[in-house]
């Protein structure tokens, strides 16, 4: 039976965007820009209008970019052609990030930091891949070619295409997926033994290499961030199974084939310890009760070992109706996943994989989400460490309606990021109480003024306050749009 949860105000509500190969955009490389911002503009729009609050689009898929980049060359996702720049006019990842914050929506850049090739076609890489200016960063394994984490060389690369897109960006966050080591291959054996004798230390394994050159990368990662912009956030989605409990006791109640810890090679867990991300999105794409990995069980576990890191859930939305495990052809598998990450106190929202999986079909499930989970706009979570501070007061200085619209001028928003409207009702005591949030509206740079949509100027009592860069909010201030008159300048 369902349970109602309350909505809360602040919820991650996320969606990857997945790039490579053309799984969710651009569906062509080939397409015009016209037709490129045309199918962003729908997924922006259709998660909007579910009131989703962020997008993590993949912006390197396998050694490439779809930003201008000094050290990765042009994606042929984007492009039709690896290398060939992009035709738009404007800075195309500017132009989407822009986009994604006029909706409200954070944009987190995913980026695949190992994955070199997507197959065996190297003769299709531009001149300027690392397959072809570095050959010795890279080990063939299975059908893809994969850059070495074991090489110092890799990860100072690496480094530079976080530091890069950081600086040149307004994103708000930098996202890693799963793909560390890359997945195992029965009877075939990843060929770093020469970077291991090397760099490994006396009397370390080579899996605890392995682990300790992912950790390297992650704490420089991180602190690549930080230096260049504090308030961006880092984010990392593993596996969902970091180990089972038949080889380590502190192991979930799972039979996965595979985990994240003994064969990808990556420690969320020593991440999480050490302060070095943001927020945690575990990749839970099994059904609630999946007998080799029940989805309920896995985020028990997660949330048990949560070590003071934002926790998301990531949802398989791609297997509804579409796998072998019947479970996934109800209308409410989904939904139950929403809810019980919502009712589990350590779990702070939760991400679809991926964009097109809702838009194609299933527009019962759709329905059902929007009505019954996203019917009110929420909040992404602030960074649990979070430096920021509301710096100085605010003060509405002017308020001016015209025939369609209400324009405010404040001092001291010019470094904030957005304006939150509410609707708020009549003073009780010295206080007005602020009741549901009905729009965030992005603030453009070093701008004072806010515009309030016609829509909502009817309301009797808004409130309306700040949010700076790192999540934190400011004070309400509250208007009375309907007593406002023509040029009513009030200070």
């Amino acid at each position: 039976m369902h349970t109602k949860i309350p909505q809360p105000k602040r919820e991650f509500r996320g969606v990857w965007v997945a790039t490579v190969v053309n799984i969710d955009w651009p569906k062509k490389g080939i397409d015009t820009a016209e037709k490129q911002k045309k199918d962003f503009l729908d997924i922006l729009d259709f998660y909007a209008n579910l009131k989703y609050n962020a997008v993590i689009v993949q912006v390197r898929a396998s050694g490439d970019a779809f930003y201008k980049s000094e050290f990765a060359p042009w994606s042929r996702f984007l492009t039709g052609e690896e290398g060939k720049p992009s035709a738009w006019k404007e800075d195309n990842l500017d132009w989407m990030i822009n986009e994604a914050h006029k909706r409200g929506m954070e944009f987190h850049a995913w980026l695949n930091p190992y994955r070199a090739t997507f197959d065996m076609k190297t003769d299709i890489l531009s001149n300027t891949h690392d397959y072809c200016t570095n050959p010795d960063w890279m080990v063939k394994y299975g059908k893809k070619y994969y850059y070495n984490p074991g090489l110092p060389e890799v990860r100072e690369r690496f480094l530079n295409v976080i530091e890069e897109i950081v600086i040149e960006y307004n994103i708000d966050a930098v996202h890693f997926d799963d793909y560390f080591y890359p997945y195992k291959i029965k009877d075939l054996v990843f060929q770093d033994s020469l970077a291991f004798d090397t760099y490994g230390k006396p009397n370390q394994s080579l899996d605890d290499w392995r682990r300790s050159n992912i950790d390297s990368l992650v704490k420089e990662v991180s602190q690549t961030i930080k230096t260049v912009k504090p308030w961006v956030q880092f984010g990392i989605s593993p596996f969902g199974v970091w180990k089972n409990n038949s080889t380590d006791p502190r192991g979930s109640d799972t039979q996965a084939g595979q985990t994240t810890y003994e064969d990808l090679y990556a420690d969320p867990i020593l991440w999480m310890q050490e302060g070095w991300i943001d927020y945690l999105a575990p990749q839970v794409y099994w059904s609630m009760d999946f007998p080799a990995a029940s989805h309920r069980k896995i985020v028990d576990w997660w949330a048990k070992n949560n070590n003071d890191t934002n926790l998301y859930i990531g949802n398989g939305a791609y297997k509804i109706r579409n796998n072998s495990d019947v479970a996934w052809e109800r209308k409410k598998e989904l939904p139950e996943q929403m809810t019980l990450a919502r009712k589990t106190s350590k779990i702070q929202g939760n991400i679809l994989f991926s964009a097109r999986s809702l838009m194609n079909d299933n527009p019962d499930v759709v329905s059902y989400l929007k009505k019954k989970y996203y019917k009110f706009p929420s909040l992404p979570p602030a960074p649990i460490t979070n430096t920021g501070s509301i710096s100085k007061d605010i003060q509405l200085v002017s308020k001016n309606r015209t025939r369609n619209s209400i324009q405010l001028t404040f001092k001291g928003i010019d470094d904030k990021s957005y304006a939150l409207l509410y609707a708020s009702s009549k003073r009780v005591k010295s206080e007005y109480p602020m009741k549901k949030l009905i729009r965030k509206l992005h603030i453009k740079g070093n701008s004072e003024q806010i515009k309030l949509p016609s829509d909502i100027t009817s309301n009797r009592y808004l409130a309306i306050t700040f949010l700076d860069k790192y999540g934190k909010e400011s004070s309400p201030i509250v208007i009375q749009p309907k007593k406002l008159t023509k040029n009513d300048t009030k200070k």
